[in-house]
């Protein structure tokens, strides 16, 4: 008879698995504690709570979340706002439906012996920057301070920056473009002292926009049943971003068990969730409407060049989210 009950409970779970509600989820970048709440999220069984069964797709530099999601292969991914709604503005209808990320991470660290003391002294400098949709909020806050990004006595010559911090160890650029969660602390790996560097983040700087939130097509929106199954995701995902903030170290060695390619370090990764945890800080998940209009207008204001042209329609959806934190 226990045998028949064991064959039977085995039975009962190979139904509900094969009954879960699948997601993929596309990563803006490679497996770090950047993205931890959602790696928690699968490991502490909050995902399948849901129902759901979720598989995780890393990125990486030659991964654009919009075009994956776009040839079908994700159903919802980790991006950062102004790629998405310049790409939107193209005709990717891209919709927020979460903003796990309430604070930006993003600066520009230089290197104190070049003479960068304040925003002043960019010009005649060579600044790194990252592109593929990360250069809009640089280019929109060199617009905002009236320095041309064409080189140049009164401009920045703007060095097409890889995602490494070789630059700024190299002495090819006066500043480059960091994390604070990630490159800066490469920098400081690599020997250079904190006391040796100044660091500009866009947040002080009044430029920032937001970072990783959660989008899917618009078009798939109109289907009841795939809002429904966002509802779960969002909730169960928000249920790892939190239990992440507050078990920082254990939420970082949960995302080294999920690093397949071995190149992730425990230090690194610890140090890494630390500092996220304070930008996924105060959010629950719930689009901030007024951080979402201050994104639109510094995008609005890049000058002759600007990332988008008007303020987009349909956007953003806050009925998930309120769905979900019921």
């Amino acid at each position: 008879m226990k045998k028949v009950m064991l064959g039977a409970a085995a039975l009962a779970l190979m139904a509900g698995a094969a009954s879960a509600e699948e997601v993929k989820l596309q990563l803006k970048w490679v497996t770090q504690a950047q993205f931890a709440g959602y790696y928690v999220a699968a490991e502490k069984g909050y995902f399948e709570e849901e129902g759901l069964d979720v598989t995780i797709l890393p990125g990486g530099p030659d991964i654009a979340p919009e075009q994956v999601i776009a040839g079908g292969g994700a159903d919802v991914i980790v991006d950062w706002m102004p790629p998405a709604l310049a790409a939107r503005e193209k005709g990717l209808k891209l919709v927020n439906i979460a903003q796990p990320f309430k604070h930006s991470g993003m600066m520009l660290t230089c290197l104190k012996e070049t003479g960068v003391a304040t925003t002043a002294d960019f010009k005649g400098k060579t600044l790194g920057v990252w592109f593929f949709g990360n250069e809009y909020p640089f280019l929109n806050w060199m617009s905002k301070l009236g320095i041309p990004t064409t080189g140049g006595a009164d401009g920045v010559e703007v060095l097409k920056q890889g995602f490494n911090v070789d630059p700024l160890l190299q002495k090819q650029a006066a500043c480059i473009s960091t994390m604070t969660y990630n490159e800066y602390w490469q920098v400081i790996d690599a020997g250079i002292k904190p006391e040796d560097l100044v660091t500009f983040k866009y947040e002080d700087e009044g430029v920032a926009t937001l970072e990783d939130g959660l989008y899917v097509m618009e078009d798939k929106l109109a289907d009841p049943a795939f809002k429904a199954t966002m509802v779960k995701f969002v909730r169960a995902a928000m249920k790892g971003w939190k239990y992440a903030e507050a078990n920082p170290d254990e939420a970082a060695m949960i995302v080294l068990d999920n690093d397949e390619t071995g190149a992730q370090t425990e230090t690194h990764q610890k140090r890494m969730m630390s500092e996220v945890a304070k930008l996924t800080a105060g959010s629950n998940g719930a689009l901030d409407v007024a951080d979402y209009e201050r994104t639109v207008a510094t995008l609005m204001g890049g000058g002759s060049d600007p990332v988008i042209t008007k303020a987009p329609e349909g956007a953003y959806t806050l009925e998930i989210t309120n769905e979900a934190l019921k």
